[in-house]
């Protein structure tokens, strides 16, 4: 059973009663969707124009939003996503049996993580980081969990890529990969599609500086039962900190504790 499958409805899709939507929390979780994948701030107006909507009824969706703290005012008058929402993903988080037994991981196994250890799912075209061990080392960088980063820049995101079929990747992917986090990173799908051939090759993913300069991680894909890759772990280090080895000891980290990951979710690591 893949991981979206899980929190798909306990009966099967034909079976499933038709929907009867309440149209203010429709307009409202829309409105939410939205201004969540804008990234910016958006104006009433522009808010009314994009949604088709009067924006009197815009305005007292905002201000009940705004009330429980789900969206926030600028001082312009634009709103962008607030506070509240994170509780709402930090629910999701804890209900996932994937981060639910990475952090069950190391309270058995004695594992002391000598590195920043995350654990990431793919969500959209973004790694989406659903449990974090931070290191005491400074990476200039703190993950949290709830943070996204586009999956074709992070470690962890590339583990998981390069387990898609090409054409899913295109069919994500198209043209030029826009946004940049440093001067590093895959420019286009097609340099993309040869550096997840090479992760798949070798078995872990690189992120050299491409999150964030003086940032080096080993990323490596967390399978289910099905033989689905449903998440990915990294391990995070201070670039200037690699060593003689290249940074070994922290690519079999991160090959060790996505093959113990793999193993309590039932799954077979890939050789």
């Amino acid at each position: 059973m893949s991981f979206a499958a899980h929190y798909a409805l306990p009966f099967p899709r034909e079976r499933a009663p038709v929907a009867t939507l309440v149209p203010a929390v429709a307009r409202a979780l829309t409105l939410l969707d939205r201004l969540a994948r804008g990234r910016e701030p958006m104006t009433l107006a522009r808010l009314s124009s994009e949604l088709a909507l009067p924006k009197s009824s815009v305005h007292g969706l905002c201000t009940t939003l705004v009330s429980f703290g789900y969206l926030r005012r600028q001082a312009d008058g634009s709103f962008l996503i607030g506070p509240g929402v994170m509780g709402l993903a930090e629910a999701f988080v804890a209900g996932t049996d994937v981060a639910q037994e990475f952090n069950a991981l190391w309270g058995t196994s004695g594992i002391a993580p000598e590195e920043t250890v995350l654990l990431s799912v793919l969500s959209g075209n973004e790694a989406l980081y659903v449990a974090v061990r931070n290191s005491a080392r400074p990476l200039g960088l703190a993950f949290n969990v709830g943070m996204r980063l586009p999956a074709y820049l992070s470690g962890s995101g590339k583990a998981m890529l390069a387990q898609l079929p090409a054409d899913e990747v295109r069919r994500r992917f198209t043209g030029q990969l826009a946004t940049r986090l440093t001067h590093k990173g895959p420019r286009d799908v097609e340099a993309l599609l040869k550096e997840l051939a090479l992760t798949r090759k070798r078995g872990y993913s690189i992120d050299d500086e491409a999150v964030r300069e003086g940032v080096y991680s080993f990323g490596a894909p967390v399978f289910e039962a099905s033989g689905d890759a449903v998440a990915a772990v990294a391990v995070c280090i201070n670039k200037a900190q690699l060593g003689s080895d290249r940074g070994a000891r922290h690519r079999d980290a991160a090959l060790d504790v996505a093959r113990r990951l793999t193993q309590r979710l039932g799954g077979e690591a890939v050789q």
